[in-house]
C-alpha cells in the first residue's frame, strides 16, 4: 500500500470513513502520520469548542464574580474556585462517574424521555469537562483584567454621558479583552494540550475512534517502540500551537488596532534641495 493508498484509506478513520481495521504488521512512518493526524481532528473538536463556548461562558462568570450582589458573586466565586482548584483529571473521572448513574433508559421530564446513554461518551462527556474547566480559568483571566481597567477610562466615558450598557458594550467589555487576551492565549494554548487527558479518562471512543494519543499507544503497543509515536504526536500539538497562537495574534492586533504602536506611520519623503 503507497502512502497516497495509506491516507485514502486512514485519513478520515477517527470520523468512520475509510478502513476499519487497523493495520496489524508493516507499520510505515506514513501509517503513523496518518492516523495519528486522524486522531488529531478530535483533540481539535474538544479544545475548538469548549474553546468557544467556554468564552461566553467565562465572560458571564467575570461579570458575576465582579458583581455587588452575592447572590451572583458567590457562586461565580465558587465555581471557579473548585474547578481551578482540583485535577482536570479527577473532573473527568468524577463527571463519568457521575453521568454513569443516570438511567440508560434516559429521563422523562415533562412526559417526555430525554436519552442520557450519549453523555458518557467521550465526544460529549469529555467535552462538556473541557468546557466548564476552560471557562472558570479564562473567567479568572477576564476578571483580573476588568479590574485592572483604569478608572480614568470609565470616569471619561461618564463625562461624555456613556453610562450602563452602553459603557460596557463600548469601554469596559473591549478594554476587559484587551487586556486579557495574551493571557487568555495561554489557557487556549493549554487547553489543546490538555485534550490528550481524554484518553486516560474513563469517558470511552466512539467504536474506536480515538484521538491522536489512542493511535499512538496503538502502534506503541504493537512495536514496543515508543520514541516513533509519541514524537509525532508531539509534533502534531507544536503545529497546532504555532496555529493557535497565530490566530490569537490576529485577534490581539485586532484588538489593540488604535494604539500608536500598533499605527503604521506613513513614509514621507523630503529630499533636501535647498540647503
Amino acid at each position: 500500500m503507497t502512502c497516497w493508498e495509506t491516507v485514502q484509506a486512514y485519513g478520515l478513520r477517527s470520523l468512520g470513513y475509510g478502513e476499519n481495521l487497523l493495520p496489524k504488521t508493516d507499520f510505515t512512518l506514513c501509517q503513523h502520520f496518518t492516523l495519528i493526524g486522524s486522531g488529531m481532528i478530535w483533540n481539535v473538536y474538544f479544545g475548538a469548542l469548549a474553546l468557544m463556548f467556554g468564552f461566553f461562558l467565562a465572560n458571564v462568570l467575570a461579570l458575576a464574580k465582579a458583581a455587588h450582589s452575592p447572590w451572583l458573586r458567590k457562586p461565580a466565586e465558587w465555581f471557579i474556585f473548585v474547578f481551578r482548584g482540583s485535577p482536570l483529571f479527577i473532573q473527568f473521572f468524577i463527571a463519568y462517574e457521575t453521568l454513569v448513574l443516570l438511567p440508560r433508559a434516559g429521563v422523562e421530564i415533562f412526559g417526555l424521555t430525554v436519552a442520557t446513554s450519549w453523555m458518557t461518551k467521550a465526544w460529549a462527556g469529555a467535552l462538556f469537562v473541557l468546557f466548564l474547566n476552560t471557562a472558570a480559568y479564562a473567567a479568572e483571566i477576564f476578571y483580573g483584567a476588568l479590574r485592572s481597567i483604569p478608572k480614568g477610562d470609565l470616569e471619561a466615558a461618564e463625562a461624555y454621558g456613556i453610562t450602563g450598557w452602553q459603557k460596557f458594550r463600548r469601554i469596559q467589555w473591549p478594554t476587559m479583552l484587551r487586556l486579557g487576551w495574551p493571557a487568555y492565549t495561554n489557557e487556549a494554548i493549554f487547553l489543546f494540550h490538555a485534550t490528550t487527558l481524554v484518553f486516560f479518562a474513563s469517558f470511552p471512543a466512539f467504536r474506536q475512534m480515538g484521538d491522536a494519543l489512542y493511535y499512538a499507544n496503538y502502534f506503541a503497543d504493537k512495536t514496543f517502540n515508543p520514541f516513533i509515536p509519541y514524537p509525532i504526536v508531539g509534533f502534531y500539538f507544536i503545529l497546532l500551537t504555532l496555529f493557535v497562537t497565530w490566530a490569537f495574534g490576529r485577534v490581539n492586533r485586532h484588538l489593540n488596532r488604535h494604539l500608536p504602536q500598533n499605527l503604521k506611520s506613513r513614509i514621507r519623503l523630503r529630499p533636501n534641495l535647498i540647503r
